[in-house]
């Protein structure tokens, strides 16, 4: 009886003790706070990368030397994807380190999830807290193991708050070089191909204005919808993208995304192979570098969602090829007519079907 006794006092005695520790973690503590600290975040991705070993760059040689490749390749570029309105000019390219790419990337991070946690302001408490340091964590992470491995970066500028922000066309000096040094590739030709890439994204913005337009329309109804939804599970919901509406809107913007990054990837190597002497030596290099992963490598890209959307690239320049292949680029440029001529999703997997439907061809 007396154990009995004292189990139950130990039982309640633990529990009492849980429900003071619970309380205490929810109790307020004044004021309200965002779910993300964009400068602890800074501060842990900066750590990781500076602890990673990284070869010395000069920054301003590189970004000359990118200029002048960049200029002597926009004629053949234009002559291969079309020609820019006389009104639109491409934008000139900027050596970055590692740390000056994490800070391109936080400031366009926080133009699109600021309006989010502007609106998402929680009570400040022991829970919140921790759950910040977590999300805080995990984007420092993210953006320190992808400050590693990027290479070069376009950015339109959506949902600039500048409304006369230039565009940015980005190498990331610091990477390019420590690839190129254990790969043992050509510098020149290296840059020169990723330069092709980068042009080629920038040229697709230039060319066709609506493609901005159409984007930053599709980001502000999902961030709309995240913060307009009314509860916090609404919210969350909504920008998950599993309303249907949302749903359908995501699904378009994958689309287009996946042909944006294909048909680059298509130039890139298309005109590459014509104006490269190493070009094939550079693409085995890249595929290489793909299938060299780690088994922690390959575990985060899963766990972040990123090996998917590597994949829907994948589709999107198996996809640019084949149409290429069979109609060549006067059709596949078709594309860039407007939203509607943009691929789906499921046309990305059946090419031929995109192209009776572009060409107005009937079964």
């Amino acid at each position: 009886m007396n154990r009995s006794v004292r189990s139950a006092a130990i039982f309640g005695l633990l529990a009492g003790l849980a429900t003071v520790a619970v309380a205490e973690a929810v109790r307020p503590r004044g004021g309200s706070g965002l779910l993300l600290d964009w400068e602890d975040v800074r501060r842990r991705a900066r750590s990781w990368l500076a602890s990673s070993s990284a070869p010395p760059v000069d920054l301003a040689s590189a970004e000359h030397q990118y200029r002048l490749m960049a200029a002597q390749l926009q004629g053949p570029l234009l002559k291969f994807v079309g020609a820019v309105p006389k009104a639109a000019s491409l934008p000139e390219f900027t050596a970055l380190d590692r740390a000056g790419w994490l800070d391109l990337n936080l400031d366009i991070l926080r133009r699109v999830v600021d309006p989010i946690l502007e609106k998402g302001r929680l009570p400040n408490s022991l829970v919140v807290e921790a759950g910040r340091a977590g999300l805080n964590h995990y984007v420092a992470f993210l953006l320190a193991f992808l400050g590693r491995r990027v290479l070069g970066q376009y950015d339109p500028q959506l949902l600039g708050t500048e409304p006369m922000s230039p565009d940015g066309l980005y190498l990331v000096e610091t990477n390019v070089e420590e690839w190129g040094r254990k790969a043992e590739l050509p510098g020149e030709d290296l840059r020169r191909w990723l330069i092709l890439h980068e042009m080629t994204h920038a040229w697709q913005f230039a060319a066709h204005p609506w493609l901005k337009d159409y984007m930053e329309s599709s980001m502000r109804l999902l961030l709309e919808s995240a913060t307009k939804a009314g509860p916090a599970a609404a919210r969350v919901a909504a920008f998950a993208g599993v309303l249907p509406a949302q749903w359908r809107v995501m699904r378009q913007m994958q689309g287009t995304m996946s042909f944006v990054e294909g048909y680059s990837n298509l130039v890139m190597n298309e005109l590459g192979s014509t104006t490269l002497a190493s070009f094939d030596r550079l693409e085995e290099a890249y595929r290489a570098r793909g299938r060299s992963r780690s088994v922690v490598e390959i575990l985060i890209w899963r766990l972040t969602g990123l090996d998917l959307k590597l994949q829907q690239y994948q589709k999107g320049e198996a996809f640019a090829k084949a149409i290429y292949d069979a109609h060549g680029m006067d059709a596949l440029n078709r594309a860039w007519n407007g939203a509607d001529s943009m691929p789906n999703l499921d046309e990305l997997a059946d090419p031929e079907r995109w192209y009776r439907r572009i060409a107005g061809v009937r079964n």
